[in-house]
């Protein structure tokens, strides 16, 4: 009996030191971004509802942003550096740095570590023949101390563009704008996720 009770301490024992030993799994930042680009492709079924839409926007402006705190968080002037950039103007129609210059800029003077997006609205503002597409949303800053710094309305204006892959109609989402201010239209017609 004494020697059961023994076995069954020294298992326990063994058990509960195995445990302890587990490493942690946590990614590091440059891991969680490190495959954010943007060639995920969308197809029409799915692109049919406005929360599909709402969501992928999301989606995109928290990668540009986990992008932008990450490149801002370096030196600007290593390799990863250069690709995180590249990385980062791939999510925009046009391949203009000055797309990128307003959003490096406000992050740098406010020291931002991360950045959370929330409560996002899609809108289509009708100009003249041309529908565009924007979204609203909120974005909080937070410093390197997990700190809030502040809540931020912004705007965006973003397009579908077509991506027939293998004889099926997908899109490629864009950004056209970051930060924008959008037209005041009567005509505009919003969904609130």
């Amino acid at each position: 009996m004494r020697r059961n009770n023994l076995l069954l301490m020294l298992l326990s024992l063994l058990f509960s030191a195995a445990a302890c030993n587990k490493e942690s799994t946590e990614l590091s930042d440059l891991q969680k971004v490190r495959n954010n680009n943007n060639r995920k492709t969308y197809p029409v079924t799915k692109m049919d509802s406005a929360q599909a839409i709402s969501f992928i926007t999301k989606q995109k402006i928290q990668e540009l942003l986990d992008l932008s705190t990450l490149y801002t968080a370096g030196n600007r002037d290593t390799e990863i550096d250069s690709v995180i950039y590249a990385q980062m103007r791939s999510y925009f129609a046009e391949k203009d740095s000055d797309r990128l210059k307003p959003i490096l800029k406000q992050l740098d003077s406010f020291k931002v570590k991360t950045a959370k997006v929330g409560n996002i609205e899609v809108k289509k503002e009708i100009i003249g023949h041309d529908t565009l597409d924007f979204a609203k949303f909120n974005v909080e800053y937070y410093d390197s101390r997990d700190r809030l710094i502040g809540n931020f309305q912004k705007n965006v204006q973003y397009t579908l563009k077509l991506s027939p892959v293998k004889f099926k109609k997908e899109f490629t989402f864009y950004f056209v704008d970051f930060d924008v201010k959008p037209p005041k239209d009567s005509t505009s017609v919003g969904v609130t996720k």
